[in-house]
């Protein structure tokens, strides 16, 4: 660079860190159409709303709504750019604001999301949104320093940009709003394309962050997302120049297709979580573990309890104890009838069986209906012994049903578990009083979670220690995702100026 350049590049940094509010020379502004950039409408804090907009989607950038990505992208930069001249505190204020909203309308919005899509249980999308306030947020953000008599260094943890987020329909606002938090935290803004079958409750919840987060510090598209989400416009985030990270919460397909983008991606993939009872576990703890985690939010956590492998010893004594925490018992032949309607054949041979998607998230009592059963009220989940030829124990079903596999001792059942985990590495569960049996299994599983004596909800600060996220990042190895995962590690050095006396 010559002078003049290096000087433009200084005055330009200079701008933007001026006095908090950046000037109009603080970035290079999106091109502007219709006296607007990239024909987003500017709006204040306070501006009216066009009349006759929905509760979400119609109108480009209605409160972060946008039609199309390269909208929501340029709309998600420019707020970037001033985000990062901004104190911390507002990050902060951020952050606040979303865990309030996110604890205050908690009942509204768990109630939407279940209109919407049509899985899970009430409660428990309730108290999904009460629990954001877990998610870690601005605290998390530290800078570590060294010095000695060569000088100084401090090392700090610095935004990304624009980060792109995909959002499950499992868990369409909480995973979105964790992930706001933790991204925000960071100094990111993101943009989302949501699942389809949840992006209305999505679209909802980003406005009314919009809302409140200009209202509190100014600012307007520091989330943004996709009124109407496609496969194109995911591809569209994957691959589009300005959004430098990627964080993708989905199945096996959109997990694939994130690692292959040519860009930093956090990608939380399929699990399919083994539990082993082995013959020194609590028994009564244990069946209450099983039935609380696969019963969660009818077992659409990927982290729940999808197969058990409990040894011979003890297996009788765990499945009469399962019946007297929530579960109900199917005999072999109501276990083969759920079977039969819940997969069918695989297309070609050697294939995965095809999962009957309308079971997918039913409370225990519909599934029981759907083969003539009618369960106690207050049955959460729905048990049988199977062996592992059963569909339900490969494949990761979300429905409240877990089989129970039977096995010879200890060492099967953790061998068992490891087969039918099949090396995803995301979340495995053991119910012992015995260490060494605990040991081998955290060994050979290698898994991301590794609960012992507990429900899957343990493994994220729910019941165990620890901090909640609704993103756990196997394939990519960032595990349970906080505000460092979206973060980028600089080093400011000053050579032999401040060091140690």
């Amino acid at each position: 660079m010559n002078e003049s350049t290096i000087r433009a590049v200084v005055q330009e940094v200079l701008n933007e860190i001026g006095k908090g509010a950046p000037s109009a020379s603080a970035s290079t502004p999106p091109p502007r159409v219709n006296g607007s950039p990239n024909g987003i409408p500017v709006m204040s804090a306070g501006a009216a709303r066009p009349a006759g907009a929905s509760s979400y989607g119609p109108v480009s950038g209605d409160w972060g709504v946008f039609d199309s990505v390269d909208e929501a992208v340029a709309a998600a930069k420019h707020a970037f750019n001033q985000l990062r001249g901004r104190p911390i505190a507002d990050r902060a204020k951020v952050v606040s604001i979303v865990k309030e909203m996110c604890e205050a309308r908690a009942e509204e919005w768990g109630r939407k999301e279940l209109e919407e899509t049509k899985i899970g249980r009430l409660d428990h999308k309730i108290e999904k949104l009460q629990i954001i306030k877990l998610v870690p947020g601005t605290e998390w953000l530290k800078s570590d320093c060294f010095s000695g008599d060569n000088g100084l260094s401090v090392e700090e943890y610095a935004p990304f940009g624009v980060i792109g987020g995909i959002t499950p329909v499992t868990h369409s606002l909480p995973t979105l709003a964790g992930n706001v938090i933790n991204m925000i935290a960071a100094g990111n803004t993101v943009c989302f394309n949501p699942h389809p079958s949840g992006a209305g409750i999505a679209c909802e919840g980003v406005q009314a962050f919009n809302k409140a987060i200009a209202e509190a510090i100014g600012l307007e598209n520091l989330i943004t997302i996709i009124g109407t989400p496609t496969i194109e416009s995911a591809g569209a985030i994957f691959n589009h120049r300005d959004v430098r990270m990627l964080c993708v919460t989905g199945g096996p397909g959109v997990a694939r297709a994130a690692l292959q983008a040519r860009k930093k991606a956090v990608v939380a993939g399929p699990g399919n979580p083994p539990v082993v009872v082995d013959e020194t576990a609590d028994i009564e703890n244990a069946a209450k573990s099983i039935v609380a985690g696969g019963a969660y939010d009818n077992n659409l956590l990927c982290i729940g309890e999808k197969e058990v492998f409990a040894v011979n010893d003890i297996f009788d004594s765990l499945m009469d104890a399962m019946s007297r925490h929530g579960g109900y018992r199917l005999n072999t032949q109501q276990v083969e009838a759920l079977t039969k309607t819940a997969f069918a054949p695989p297309k070609e041979p050697g294939g995965h069986h095809q999962l009957n998607r309308d079971m997918i998230g039913k409370d225990a009592s519909v599934l029981a209906e759907m083969i003539g059963v009618k369960v106690p009220a207050g049955t959460e989940l729905l048990y049988g012994e199977t062996d592992t030829s059963n569909p339900f124990v490969p494949e990761e079903q979300m429905m409240p049903f877990v089989p129970i596999v039977r096995a010879r001792d200890a060492q099967q059942a953790i061998e068992l578990a490891y087969e039918f985990e099949h090396g995803f590495g995301h979340t495995a569960i053991i119910h012992s009083r015995n260490v060494h049996n605990m040991t081998v299994m955290g060994k050979l599983m290698d898994t991301t979670l590794y609960v012992k004596n507990g429900p899957c909800m343990a493994g994220l600060g729910l019941g165990g220690e620890g901090y909640l996220s609704f993103s756990v990042a196997t394939p990519t190895g960032e595990g349970v995702t906080n505000p460092l995962t979206f973060t980028r590690s600089r080093r400011c050095v000053m050579v032999d100026e401040l060091r140690v006396v």
